[in-house]
């Protein structure tokens, strides 16, 4: 927190009058504002940048530390602007260990997966945390909790009293992940924060995929200022042409950036100067095998983007359009000392990462104590259901032999589900799921003790050929979901979840034979990232295993909670057509024999 005592202080480090703790010399600047390549030297004092010439030799004093930037470039920190580091399974502390070394030095983030868990007072643990890692958060307050049409249960709700309380908060800038469906349907608790918002400055992100024309300008009406979520390049030069900041999305199964760039290397080569990237729903596996927003610079070079215009979304665009370029963004005066050096613009290896005016990796060695917290009891005992039977999964009917044609949730991408009819078998008085016509059953536990609420529907495009897998991080609600072709590999997955507080778990032929614990809050873990990735592989390995060919089934289990992804869903409260925004009934029609 800056006072007046410190602010005098900078005034005096900025006139060379106090000496610098650190200087940077003998490296290449990218000035990220002017779109310049330059011999420069940087000092720092107090996690400041206090001076960014070519002479700064009156910074130096006797206790200054000097790093030596010959044939190097420097950068400023890159900027994740939209994560949820939750859905990564990783910890705070896990996370920024994972990202920082790959020169990400700032994320913005909602904590919408801690908030449906813990409830937005319980975030103090979690910025503690953050306050002892080197990673910096610029957190924007949900929209509302839960995100979903119909409303399915969660441990809190976000309520426009909240963002009464909390957009007066010094760690708040924004409104985190405005969706279209709540505009829509003008939601009162939405507009509420919205109008808050606009009323006190603060900037409004949004998420409108397949948003076009009238429901473009519709949701635009709002407020959004930024969207991380275009399918192709066509909608994404759309919302730039109407004034949006467009976000670039590449993470572990969502892989947009080389669509999207299209709009630059094709379109408008303008849209550059008001493109930013986000790694949503990026994994340890992914971090640790291509980097993070690092990738993305490279990915977007690689494409045809000149050096400086990636550099420049990665860092001073995006700082710019969520409103935190007082701070980061770019290596000038006044900024906070997030510093990259790298090898060179084109290549965009990055070496020596300096965060919160702190050295974190000296040329790609380790120099940061990553200290995992003790959790408390809040944090760590959040499933609340008591076990299960088999009995509980089977769909039962009125009728005892027959029939029945169903309306499955067809999984065709990790963003698109579609409708897909099927006719069942009915035993009885249970529809069967089948192996032969790709058909499982699916299931929503309401895990916080609530209601205890339970939904089934059916799901198609998994090939599942035997057991089930199940989950309790699976945004926005992190309820338990369960998938499966046998009734008693699908209860002893949800109670193994139940008694173990929280993970991923396979289950075949009546064994556990992949668990991934998940004990903080039920959707994360304090594994160190190599030892998570080992895990996730492991997990991975055995879903396809059972049959299913997705390219991540644990992935796109915990994802068919969300309302929000066109057509299909399915929550605690039941199945969901996203078109209509309304519960829908699987069964289409009973026969009896």
């Amino acid at each position: 927190m800056l006072t007046k005592e410190l602010l005098s202080e900078y005034i005096d480090a900025g006139a060379a009058k106090i000496k610098a703790d650190m200087v940077i010399i003998g490296g290449t600047l990218v000035n990220v504002n002017t779109e310049e390549y330059y011999p420069a030297n940087v000092a720092i004092y107090k996690k400041r940048l206090i001076a960014v010439d070519s002479d700064i030799k009156d910074y130096i004093g006797e206790n200054t530390r000097i790093i030596d930037a010959t044939d190097k470039y420097l950068v400023p920190g890159l900027i994740d602007c939209h994560i949820h580091v939750e859905c990564s399974k990783m910890s705070m502390t896990r996370f920024a260990q994972a990202v920082v070394p790959h020169g990400t030095t700032s994320i913005v983030t909602g904590f919408d997966e801690y908030i449906s868990v813990i409830g937005v007072d319980g975030l103090k643990d979690i910025f503690k945390e953050v306050d002892q890692s080197p990673l910096k958060v610029f957190w924007g307050l949900p929209y509302r909790t839960p995100y979903t049409i119909p409303k399915s249960t969660i441990a809190y709700d976000v309520t426009s009293e909240d963002h009464e309380k909390y957009q007066r908060d010094p760690r708040c800038w924004g409104v985190w992940e405005t969706v279209r469906e709540a505009v829509q349907t003008k939601d009162s608790t939405t507009l509420d924060a919205l109008t808050l918002a606009r009323n006190n400055h603060q900037a409004i992100f949004g998420c409108s995929p397949m948003a076009r024309g009238k429901e473009l300008n519709e949701f635009l009406m709002s407020g959004v200022r930024v969207d991380h979520e275009s399918y192709d390049h066509q909608e994404f030069l759309e919302k730039a042409r109407k004034g949006v900041h467009v976000v670039i999305r590449e993470s572990a199964v969502t892989k947009f950036l080389k669509e999207n760039i299209r709009a630059i290397t094709e379109g408008a080569s303008g849209v550059r100067r008001h493109t930013s990237f986000c790694s949503d729903d990026v994994n340890a596996r992914g971090i640790l095998e291509h980097g993070h927003i690092d990738h993305m610079v490279r990915i977007a070079i690689n494409a045809g983007v000149s050096p400086m215009a990636a550099i420049q979304m990665a860092t001073i665009n995006a700082a710019e359009a969520y409103k935190i370029d007082d701070y980061v963004g770019s290596i000038t005066p006044g900024k906070d000392a997030d510093i990259l050096l790298i090898d060179q613009p084109g290549t965009f290896n990055v070496e020596t990462v300096i965060s919160k005016g702190e050295i974190i990796t000296l040329n790609h060695k380790n120099e940061f104590n990553y200290q995992v917290p003790t959790r408390n009891a809040e944090l760590s005992k959040t499933v609340k259901h008591p076990l299960m039977k088999a009995d509980d999964f089977k769909y039962c009917v009125p009728v005892n032999e027959g029939t029945a044609k169903v309306e499955t949730i067809n999984s065709i991408g990790p963003f698109v589900r579609k409708r897909k009819d099927v006719t069942l078998d009915i035993k009885d008085g249970v529809i069967e799921p089948s192996v032969e016509k790709d058909v499982a059953v699916v299931s929503v536990i309401e895990r916080y003790g609530i209601n205890q609420n339970q939904s089934k529907g059916f799901i198609s495009g998994w090939s599942f050929k035997k057991g089930a897998i199940a989950t309790t991080a699976s945004p926005d609600d992190n309820n338990i979901v369960v998938a499966g072709v046998n009734y008693e590999d699908m209860a002893l997955a949800v109670n193994a979840l139940i008694e173990k507080q929280g993970g991923q778990v396979v289950v075949v032929d009546g064994q556990v034979v992949s668990f991934l614990p998940l004990p903080v809050a039920g959707i994360v873990s304090d594994l160190e990232p190599e030892k998570l990735a080992e895990q996730e592989r492991e997990l991975e390995e055995a879903a396809k295993a059972i049959g299913s060919d997705l390219p991540d089934p644990i992935f796109y289990l915990s994802f068919l909670p969300i309302t929000a992804i066109p057509d299909l869903a399915i929550t605690d409260g039941g199945a969901v057509d996203y078109t209509k925004l309304a519960y829908f009934d699987p069964i289409l029609k009973l026969e009896e024999k």
